[in-house]
């Protein structure tokens, strides 16, 4: 039976309460936080929304305060986020021994600094810089504040080849081009600094990414860029920086006009390096001249640091470039932020130092094996088409992957898939909706979240809008265990919904959790006696 009129909860709270008709207010607590714990600590309920008179004592506050967090999901069944979300307890241990450092402060924080201009060089190291020496960089507060930078870089050097050729810097004014599906930071930056976006459009052709020859028809003389990604946040699909470079060679000798790349490896930026190292998309290509990468992604550090390196230091316009005098020496800056926590960096270093090159190859290596495993097994229900590609073998001299069936194929080698991100993105299959037009594919997200997982489902990027896709990004702690679960959670969840197209019926299924596992040592229904009753069940 429908209600006859809407709830409010807060009206409910209020009128259950000991005299309700003493106080008359507009919230069921009347903005106040009405702890558990007052009795136990003595202290009188909190307002929400404004400074208490009187605090309370540390003990109570972290009660209050971590009780309520737990209302929040588990970062580890979070499979929406690219963040990582563990660390082992010694790189928790060195995060609080220097949580209060400032990384801006370098004279009184010397060695933090050290440690700063190391990963610098390890990762222009790691990226080919042509000189470790030359390369500059610095951390950022995650990967959008570097693209920012990176950009700002570009638009100046473009503002400064225009006024030394005596042209405007504002009639029609700069431009950069990247593809429709650019995370929202890259936008961001073409907003907030006056830079006209060209989104070029992705379709299914182009594996929903940019298209370089496509991307040329936005280029002008008055373009300071290409913005390339390394891993589309929608699939995972990797950008063709190589090609997109060369496209750009053959404009500039045409032309004369040249136009850079900056690299957007927020996420792919530590994982090609490690998983596919002959793969080109780097500062071995002359025309990248600036990448940038999340640490807190597949960096393997927790929330809250980025970075950015220009292949050299010419590339960064020395009037983006602050000289300090009033923090005991001379310093140089050239973040947007000033103040930032060190303890990130501290993390990052930690993580080269702790695993190197093999152990984060080995790890990249395992996310992109279970990403694999999720993404066939998604595939051979025929309830979903997947449409990430990295479970795909690559085209070799024309050798195509129904060709690789015959001849053999090492499915253990990675360099025999199409290279990019261990995310699995996937939607309904055409017979699945065909035979369930009703069945909406983002009950699937409701559904998984009543059983703890985080799975968007969303649109994909103008022009392609119309199609709905789910997404699971195959992080470090999501281990082939936890696959299994994953992929009988979804599979229960949709055949619930397809038996009456209903979702009433799926919410029925949850009271119970299958797993491949499920029947081991498990009894069988009717192996006890029956209830006698009452609320315990005899066995």
């Amino acid at each position: 039976m429908a209600l006859s009129k809407h709830l409010n909860a807060d009206q409910l709270i209020q009128s259950a309460k000991d005299n309700p008709s003493k106080v008359h207010v507009h919230s069921s607590t009347n903005h106040n936080i009405n702890n558990a714990y007052g009795a136990r600590y003595g202290t009188d309920p909190i307002p929400k929304y404004k400074l208490p008179s009187k605090g309370v004592n540390a003990d109570a506050a972290y009660q209050l305060i971590h009780d309520e967090l737990s209302l929040d999901g588990t970062p580890a069944l979070n499979l929406a986020s690219f963040v990582h979300t563990w660390m082992p307890k010694q790189a928790d241990q060195l995060m609080m021994e220097n949580i209060s450092k400032n990384l801006i402060d370098q004279d009184e924080y010397p060695m933090t600094q050290v440690i700063h201009t190391r990963c610098i060089s390890i990762l222009a190291d790691l990226w080919h810089a042509p000189s470790t020496h030359q390369a500059i960089g610095t951390a950022t507060t995650g990967s959008s504040e570097a693209i920012q930078l990176g950009g700002l870089a570009m638009k100046r050097i473009w503002q400064e080849k225009r006024k030394a050729a005596g042209k405007s810097v504002h009639e029609p004014g700069p431009n950069i081009v990247m593809g429709a599906n650019a995370q929202v930071a890259l936008e961001k930056f073409a907003r907030y600094f006056d830079v006209e976006a060209r989104l070029v459009p992705v379709s299914e052709e182009s594996h929903y990414r940019l298209d370089p020859k496509k991307a040329m028809e936005y280029v002008d003389e008055n373009t300071i860029g290409v913005y390339v990604i390394l891993g589309s946040t929608y699939t995972g699909h990797y950008e063709p920086v190589k090609e997109m470079a060369a496209l750009l060679d053959e404009y500039e000798a045409r032309t004369g006009h040249s136009v850079p790349i900056h690299v957007d490896g927020a996420s792919g930026g530590f994982i090609a390096p490690f998983a596919t190292p002959k793969l080109e998309w780097d500062f071995t290509i002359p025309r990248v001249v600036s990448i940038n990468a999340s640490g807190h992604k597949f960096g393997l550090s927790y929330v809250g640091v980025g970075w950015v390196v220009w292949r050299s230091k010419t590339l960064l316009p020395k009037d983006l470039i602050f000289e300090l005098h009033y923090l005991g020496s001379v310093e140089y800056s050239f973040s947007l932020n000033f103040s930032r926590p060190a303890h990130p960096i501290i993390a990052q270093y930690f993580n080269f130092v702790h695993l190197g090159f093999e152990g984060y190859r080995n790890v990249a290596l395992q996310d992109l094996k279970n990403a694999r495993l999720l993404s066939r097994a998604l595939e051979k229900s025929g309830l979903f088409v997947v449409l990430s590609d990295i479970h795909r073998p690559v085209d070799v001299d024309g050798v195509t992957s129904a060709v690789h069936a015959t001849i053999g194929f090492n499915e253990e080698k990675v360099e025999n898939y199409v290279p990019g991100l261990p995310v699995v993105s996937f939607r309904f299959s055409d017979d699945f909706k065909q035979k369930h037009p009703d069945v909406q594919q983002k009950w699937v997200q409701v559904l998984l979240r009543a059983k703890g997982w985080i799975v968007p489902n969303y649109e994909l990027a103008p022009d392609l809008q119309s199609v709905e896709i789910l997404r699971v990004v195959v992080r470090e702690n999501l281990t082939a265990v936890m696959v299994d679960r994953l992929v009988a959670d979804i599979i229960e969840v949709v055949e619930g919904l397809a038996k009456d197209d209903s979702p009433i019926h799926a919410l029925n299924a949850l009271k119970g959790r299958k797993t491949v596992e499920g029947h081991h040592g498990r009894l069988e229904e009717g192996s006890g006696s029956k209830p006698s009753g009452t609320f315990a069940r005899q066995c």
